[in-house]
């Protein structure tokens, strides 16, 4: 039990088996994954073996006279957060509460593997008032919460619970989380846990602790490594392709030179394309934001046959009848062609139907709805993203959209898609088409902005307006990621040129240049990031795209962070942040801007989203350098001694700080991510698939990092090896748990 290499093997079993519960859970559910896992006899003897294991190898290597104070203090958190687990699974008592408006409950349910039972409270809760508010114009909740009464000691006091608002009271906590579909009761997750929580938030806080020592005690590992580490540059030329598929939007002739007669103008497409609309889930956006979604999600393309966005959302109203002959809809899966005799790539609205005007479609639609999700195969759910398709344009030739009109007296401030001013103002635009003149459609187009202003209840924001038009005008993550991509592989072949020509006084500024162009696209991609965050309201990492350019914009800061000690880093951390931009770009990724769901809306979300996605960017950089160091130790096989090695060694060690860092910025983001989830409906960890995998990501990573621990495997080929292996945890939480598994955290 004192051995490193027990500890390993113990880490492995224990990664394994938490992999394997999350199946388990998808195929038999939780209770058995809990019963079989999580919570049997062995998982939790596993555990104490760490623990002991632990303590045991520390005494055994005088770690305290070593004075290894980080590396103790964020074991030592671990085994309390451990206890304060153990404690909240023995002691705790987790239940609801059930409330109607005017009644009063003195106990609440509890559910456990033998059957329910009631648990009497040491005081009465009343509901005076239940409240769902919503955002305007949608059907979505903003918010909800509970006016209730609490009456204790002979006494009563008033509070309010709502979504990350808490009850505390007598050692029992009370959050919203749920309500009666009339919405005249309320259901409320009760929690009692003083002693666990406690325990708990002490070994977070030793945590934070331990990993400060790590990184500035002067006996730490990331110290030695940097002491290590004398600066030099490392080069490789890496030659990183990737297929882009070409659309296919080749149309006849005919329908070619229909578009160009049926052209909108494009100045007064673009004025058209400021004006304010309310989107599905009562967002006031500029139609400029929706046409473009529009013919994304329909064409999966920003132009089609000549046309913007808005010049095709103003043809596609002015021209519904028309446009249900064009084979424009993309078909997400060829299949789908073949079996409803579609056109191939892209059909039109009107092959969807038969003869008697029957949806192809819906029969099997209909079989496929009666199945989970989880149990859908590719075919079917491409049939369903068709089927969303074919609504939106639907709705589009129906004029259920865009809603463009304030409708009076209307209730939640919701904006209506017809009115009388739109019919004046596609016949205006007929004319135009017919004219080539455009000056009484641009009055139509002013009578409408007159009218919102006069008639919407809602304030709408002009400058958030002009933000987004700039936002969607400049497109800075596409411009972000060619300049990535571009400088970021001109500074590989610079550096891979610098590996036999060192003292190149010219090549070193050229370099400087490139660093610095990729500085400024950095500040430039921040903007975007800034912009985003200033038209939606909240932190852009909610969701994958938004996540997905906030992990591009952490890799490269955190090649910025090592550009001193290896311009390959740097170099790698830039492309890597392009390429990462690159899949954020595609078609599959939605980068629409929506209001948040309540349980989102915690300052505890994000920081624990910015975070752990900021663990992503490092860990991004060391499977880069793994497999560049690969590359390196199979090229410069035979003497140990020669330079290449030395810039292996030198990669190795950027490797593992860049590891350490990640492995920080998981390890804190995870825990975190429990104190949001226990401030916001009173649980720490449920298991779910995403909280699962997040800890596999960090057992793994523990394992890689202490592989060196044991002389037989503290080589560079197998700590390399493993560097790149690991990233296949990544990318499982990140994206594997969204589309293999399902839970609580799908929406991201």
């Amino acid at each position: 039990m004192t051995s490193y290499k027990t500890t390993i093997l113990l880490l492995i079993v224990y990664a394994l088996g938490l992999a394997a519960a999350t199946f388990i859970e998808k195929y038999w559910g939780t209770t058995v994954a809990k019963l079989i896992i999580y919570y049997s006899p062995v998982f939790f003897f596993l555990q104490i073996l760490l623990i002991i294991n632990f303590i045991a190898s520390s005494i055994h290597h005088r770690l305290f006279q070593k004075k290894k104070w980080g590396f103790m203090t964020v074991h030592t958190a671990l085994i309390v957060i451990l206890a304060g687990a153990l404690t909240t699974h023995i002691w705790s008592k987790e239940g609801t509460v059930h409330l109607r408006e005017g009644e009063s409950v003195g106990d609440m349910l509890i559910q456990t593997g033998k059957g329910e039972f009631r648990h009497a409270l040491p005081f009465r809760l009343e509901l005076k008032k239940f409240t769902v508010t919503r955002y305007p114009g949608s059907s979505s909740p903003s918010g909800f919460e509970s006016v209730v009464i609490v009456h204790a000691d002979n006494q009563s006091f008033e509070k309010t619970i709502a979504m990350n608002k808490v009850l505390d009271f007598k050692g029992y906590r009370f959050f919203q989380a749920s309500y009666d579909k009339d919405e005249k009761g309320s259901i409320l997750s009760v929690n009692r846990d003083v002693a666990g929580r406690n325990i708990s938030y002490t070994g977070y806080t030793l945590l934070i602790a331990g990993f400060i020592l790590c990184f500035f005690g002067k006996n730490s590992r990331f110290r030695q490594l940097s002491r290590a580490l004398k600066g030099g540059m490392i080069a490789l030329l890496c030659l990183l392709s990737f297929p882009l598929q070409a659309q296919n939007h080749s149309f006849s002739e005919k329908i070619k030179t229909m578009f160009q007669e049926n052209k909108i103008n494009a100045e007064h497409a673009a004025l058209f394309g400021t004006l304010p609309m309310q989107s599905m889930d009562g967002r006031l956006e500029p139609v400029n934001t929706f046409a473009s979604e529009a013919l994304r999600k329909l064409h999966h393309s920003d132009k089609i046959g000549g046309l913007n966005p808005e010049q095709f959302l103003l043809s596609l109203l002015t021209l519904p009848e028309w446009w249900m002959h064009v084979p424009f809809i993309h078909l997400p899966n060829k299949d789908i062609a073949q079996r409803y005799n579609l056109t191939e790539k892209q059909c039109a609205y009107n092959e969807l139907f038969d003869k008697n005007g029957n949806y192809k479609l819906e029969n099997a639609l209909n079989e496929i709805f009666y199945k989970p999700p989880s149990q859908r195969s590719r075919f079917e759910k491409d049939l369903v993203k068709l089927d969303e398709q074919v609504n939106i344009f639907y709705q589009l030739i129906n004029r259920e959209m865009p809603a463009i009109f304030p409708a009076e007296n209307a209730e939640n401030h919701r904006w209506e898609t017809s009115n009388e001013l739109l019919d004046e103002y596609t016949a205006n635009l007929l004319l135009g088409l017919q004219s080539g003149n455009w000056n009484t459609a641009n009055q139509t187009l002013e009578a409408i902005r007159a009218y919102q202003k006069e008639k919407s209840t809602l304030a709408i924001d002009s400058q958030k307006i002009k933000a987004e038009l700039l936002y969607n005008r400049l497109n800075i993550f596409a411009q972000a990621k060619k300049i990535y991509l571009i400088a970021g592989g001109l500074l590989l072949v610079l550096a891979f040129i610098l590996l036999f020509r060192r003292s190149a006084t010219g090549l070193k500024w050229l370099i400087r240049l490139l660093a610095s162009i990729i500085f400024v696209n950095v500040l430039y991609h921040l903007s975007g990031i800034g912009l985003r965050w200033y038209i939606g309201g909240y932190a852009p990492w909610s969701n994958s795209y938004e996540t997905m350019i906030y992990v591009s914009f952490i890799t490269v800061v955190a090649g910025l962070f090592f550009i001193r000690r290896s311009i390959l880093t740097f170099a790698l951390a830039s492309l890597f942040g392009g390429i990462i931009l690159f899949v954020a770009g595609l078609n599959w990724m939605d980068p629409q801007i929506s209001p948040l769901v309540p349980v989102l809306k915690s300052p505890w979300l994000m920081i624990h989203v910015a975070v752990i996605v900021a663990a992503y960017g490092f860990f991004g950089i060391s499977f880069l350098l793994g497999i560049t160091n690969l590359l390196l130790l199979f090229a410069g096989k035979g003497n140990k001694r020669t330079p290449l090695h030395l810039r292996i060694r030198e990669l190795s060690i950027v490797n593992e700080m860049s590891l350490w860092l990640g492995l920080a910025l998981m390890t804190t983001g995870t825990f975190l991510g429990a104190v949001w989830a226990n401030e916001s409906w009173g649980r720490y960890w449920g298991w779910d698939p995403k909280e699962t995998w997040a800890l596999v990501t960090v057992v793994v990573y523990a394992i890689v990092t202490h592989l060196r621990l044991v002389k037989k495997w503290d080589n560079p080929l197998l700590f390399n090896l493993m560097s790149v292996f690991a990233f296949a945890c990544v990318l499982m939480t990140y994206f594997g748990v969204n589309y293999f598994l399902s839970g609580m955290h799908s929406y991201n």
